[in-house]
């Protein structure tokens, strides 16, 4: 893993788009057509986020990156690291890539002086809820919702 560069935009933007693929079954709030999540170049500028890539070789087959994040008032931690942009290019899926990039951004957050890792995944996810339980993280909210629209 090494962190993320400009030079890696388009790349990130790729698997940014294959991110919302995956989760567009997951979630009907989403909206239609093209949309983003992140402004990626500027959280790799960003002093408080790690923006992270996995290569092999010269390719660039994962990503993932850390956002220290103030904590609610009432928590022991005062700040924490969410986690997000986790992707693995579908080949490399199953092999330790987001493994690796996790461990990697544990490490940088630790070098932060922050104890706690959060994240979010989809409930209904359960090929990635099983791959973070794998590797320590446990289950800790359940966020719900109710649509008062139609159709939602």
């Amino acid at each position: 893993t090494r962190t993320a560069t400009l030079a890696d935009l388009d790349t990130l933007l790729e698997f940014e788009q294959g991110i919302i693929q995956a989760e567009r079954p997951f979630d009907p709030t989403l909206k239609d057509g093209h949309i983003n999540y992140y402004d990626i170049a500027a959280m790799i500028r960003a002093p408080h986020v790690e923006v992270l890539v996995a290569e092999t070789g010269s390719e660039i087959i994962g990503s993932g990156y850390a956002r220290i994040e103030d904590s609610k008032v009432y928590l022991k931690h005062p700040k924490h690291a969410y986690l997000g942009f986790m992707y693995v290019k579908p080949e490399y899926r199953g092999k330790g890539v987001n493994k690796q990039v996790i461990a990697a951004l544990q490490q940088w957050a630790i070098g932060r002086g922050i104890t706690e890792l959060r994240l979010d995944v989809y409930s209904d996810n359960l090929p990635a809820v099983k791959a973070y339980e794998k590797i320590g993280f446990t289950k800790h909210l359940i966020e719900m919702r109710m649509s008062l629209a139609t159709g939602d």
